[in-house]
C-alpha cells in the first residue's frame, strides 16, 4: 500500500504524517508512507489545500487533518480491496 502525504512540511502536515504512521503501526499494515513537499507535484495532483492524503493514488482528504478513525477506515477499506 502506498500512502502519500502532501504539504510543505507545516505543523498540520507533520501532525497528519504522525497520525497516518500511528494508524499504520496499530493496524500492522505494510505501507510505504511518502512525503511530497514539492509544490509542482502537489499542484499536478490537483491539490489546492494542504495537508492532503492519497492512498494508492486516490485522494482521501484535502485541507484538513484527518482523524485516526478516518485513516483507519481508509486503510481497512484499501486492505480489503487488495485481498
Amino acid at each position: 500500500m502506498k500512502i502519500e502525504i502532501m504539504g510543505p512540511g507545516c505543523p498540520r502536515c507533520q501532525k497528519t504524517e504522525s497520525l497516518v504512521a500511528d494508524v499504520v503501526r496499530k493496524l500492522g499494515i505494510k505501507a510505504d508512507i511518502v512525503k511530497i513537499t514539492d509544490f509542482d507535484q502537489i499542484m499536478d495532483r490537483g491539490v489546492m489545500a494542504t495537508p492532503a492524503v492519497f492512498v494508492n493514488g486516490v485522494k482521501k482528504i484535502e485541507g484538513k487533518i484527518p482523524s485516526e478513525s478516518m485513516i483507519q477506515k481508509w486503510l481497512e477499506e484499501e486492505r480489503g480491496q487488495q485481498e
